[in-house]
């Protein structure tokens, strides 16, 4: 399963300050040797020590696994070492290279996983890969969602263990009682799913006292709404250009002024108790926009036949790219024994080991191609399709902006200025986000 993508995981962002020291770390970590304990030993055997974070269920997920693995590799021993939260994990996780004494693989965040390729400390991976020893052959895996983890001479030093679009979940009762009789789904299959009829619906919404969309704030939703709407954020080279784009402007624009008058509320800043999935589970809002782990959330509560999931609008209602939420799996570049921490590491990623991990109440999306079925087998949503289109079509977040340490955080603050009114207009945001990025 993936944790990279859950809603507590997209609301926390590394202050920059922090990140800042964090790179240094791991720079330093770059030059100093590893004192894992895992490695091979005189019998032959070997021990792959991995790290990542999670829930309770998904640890036990994923310790189910490992014995999986060990029991179709008996002569490597697997040990998992969890940590409960996300905000904790790349701190623990930098102390441990400083000292020499991280696992042989590990997750990382896509908000942070730039900073690690740039340091240094991950092993090479494109090679690995298409050896007689990979179950992940480089071409099984969509290019978009490899983001930072593939470098510009075409190098591989991470992929994403699973993904998540985030596609607009609707509730249909709330629809309905705003008078909305067209279905968000059926326009989109038709390519008629159009930004203006979007915004209708929302306005609707409004009309009848429900909040029309909530959003999290963070890369995935300005981003996907700038790609949606024809504008561009970053160039080919890195840079960012969204300040000199008109339509990336005018989109932001928009975007905000919904923002400001409340049609669109920033899921974040929801007071506790009548936060963003109690007002959807309650029906007191139209749109979502959220990952596959959403299921779980709607099916608690005995409400799922009421939702489904759509893309997001474009002008002329055909479909765009939209970004895709990642967390990377990667190798230790000091692992003592990088064969055992490969074949770890590529059954992991697998279509085999991400059926296992996705399955029965997954909450992601599979990111090699062949392992789709998990996504679809239940029937549910109705629309679960759109994940895997989105899933092909998407972008991973900007390499650009994910390798310097703290811009993203730096870039959220400035756009939650602009949705609550207090950023001036979305060029002179642009403008500020422009100046963060070129200092970067």
């Amino acid at each position: 399963m993936s944790q990279s993508v859950t809603r507590s995981r997209t609301r926390i962002r590394t202050h920059g300050a922090v990140a800042v020291l964090a790179a240094g770390t791991l720079l330093l970590s770059a030059c100093s040797g590893s004192g894992n304990s895992g490695g091979g030993s005189s019998d032959g055997s070997s021990t792959v020590t991995w790290s990542t974070w999670g829930s309770p269920e998904e640890l036990e997920r994923f310790e189910g696994f490992n014995e999986q693995f060990m029991a179709d590799h008996e002569d490597i021993t697997v040990e998992l070492q969890p940590t409960a939260g996300y905000s904790d994990y790349h701190s623990k996780l930098l102390a441990q290279l400083t000292s020499g004494t991280a696992p042989d693989v590990f997750y990382v965040g896509d908000d942070r996983i730039g900073e690690f390729v740039d340091a240094g400390v991950l092993l090479p991976l494109s090679d690995l890969m298409d050896s007689d020893a990979s179950q992940t052959p480089v071409d099984a895996f969509n290019p978009g969602v490899l983001g930072a983890g593939q470098t510009e001479d075409g190098e591989i030093y991470a992929v994403p263990n699973d993904v998540n679009p985030d596609a607009l979940w609707y509730d249909k009762e709330a629809l309905a009682a705003a008078g909305i009789t067209e279905d968000p789904a059926e326009l989109a299959a038709n390519d008629e799913w159009t930004t203006e009829t979007f915004l209708e619906m929302n306005d609707k919404l409004a009309e009848a006292g429900l909040i029309g969309s909530m959003y999290w704030n963070y890369y995935g939703t300005h981003w996907s709404w700038v790609s949606s709407q024809g504008g561009t954020a970053y160039d080919e080279s890195g840079t960012f250009v969204g300040n000199t784009d008109a339509t990336t402007v005018d989109a932001v624009q928009t975007f905000a002024d919904y923002m400001q008058d409340g049609t669109f509320v920033v899921a974040d800043t929801m007071p506790e108790g009548a936060g963003a999935d109690s007002e959807f589970v309650t029906h007191g809002a139209g749109f979502f926009a959220q990952g596959r782990y959403t299921i779980g959330t709607l099916e608690e509560a005995g409400v799922a036949e009421s939702y489904d999931i759509v893309r997001w609008p474009t002008p002329d209602g055909t479909a765009a790219p939209t970004t895709v939420a990642a967390s990377y799996l990667v190798i230790n570049a000091d692992t003592p024994d990088p064969d055992a921490a490969f074949a770890f590491w590529t059954a992991y990623l697998s279509q085999e080991g991400q059926e296992f991990r996705l399955s029965e109440g997954g909450n992601a999306v599979p990111s090699i191609e062949g392992a789709d079925d998990v996504v679809l087998a239940d029937g549910y949503p109705e629309h679960a399709q759109t994940f895997l289109d989105m899933r092909d079509m998407g972008f991973a977040n900007y390499a650009a902006e994910s390798t310097v340490p703290g811009l993203s955080t730096d870039i959220n603050e400035a756009m939650l200025n602009l949705y609550q009114g207090a950023g001036g207009t979305a060029q002179e945001t642009l403008d500020q986000i422009a100046a963060l990025a070129a200092d970067g």
